[in-house]
């Protein structure tokens, strides 16, 4: 696993400025994903356990939107670069670096966790070890959001992102992943980004069982 990480940490490492240029706007541009994301704050915050992960936080946009819809948003990213720039970004919040696999968060510590694009990167062979991760830190009813490249075929698909090696999903696949992690699936969103990649852009609502 740490071969293919530490090429991803690299490769974010030398777009810091310009990606996070690119994601200023918060997600003005983007009404679904902007919705999926009020809709699982509102749900964490029914749960009274307000301690929110963003989890591969990049420069921080979406940590600080958690923020402002009245979580305890916290950041992690593999990217020493992109944690720096989150911290200058955002000095009120936290941000620290980290790997997917090892959280550094107690077990059942988590109202919420958002997954914004963030397991992309990871070889389908190692996403059940992330997932597992996740539902690890989650209370139980706590929520997560994750948010993926869609394909429509029977199979994840290899292609050549912008930044490093990434993977589309079958929502279906995706959703057995989390039901293994004992992450219960009950709300999904697939939509056409009119992207020249062909894929769908894919959120999945999961809770702890």
């Amino acid at each position: 696993m740490a071969n293919h990480q530490d090429r991803t940490m690299a490769a974010y490492d030398g777009v810091v400025e310009l990606y996070a240029s690119l994601f200023a706007n918060r997600l003005e541009t983007q009404p679904f994903a902007r919705a999926m994301i009020g809709t699982f704050a509102e749900l964490v915050r029914a749960t009274g356990n307000l301690r929110t992960a963003d989890v591969g936080c990049g420069p921080g946009h979406l940590t600080a939107m958690l923020h402002e819809l009245g979580l305890d948003a916290f950041g992690l990213d593999l990217s020493p670069g992109m944690v720096d720039h989150a911290r200058r970004a955002h000095p009120i919040l936290r941000f620290q670096e980290a790997r997917m696999e090892s959280l550094p968060i107690e077990d059942g510590a988590l109202g919420g966790i958002l997954a914004h694009y963030s397991m992309i990167h990871t070889p389908p062979a190692e996403l059940p070890e992330l997932i597992a991760e996740q539902g690890r830190v989650l209370a139980p009813g706590g929520l997560l959001l994750v948010s993926f490249f869609g394909t429509d075929g029977p199979e994840p698909v290899q292609f050549d992102h912008k930044v490093a090696p990434a993977y589309s999903w079958p929502a279906d696949r995706l959703t057995e992943l989390l039901d293994d992690a004992g992450l219960v699936p009950f709300a999904r969103l697939l939509h056409d980004p009119a992207s020249e990649r062909g894929f769908l852009d894919a959120h999945l609502l999961a809770r702890r069982s």
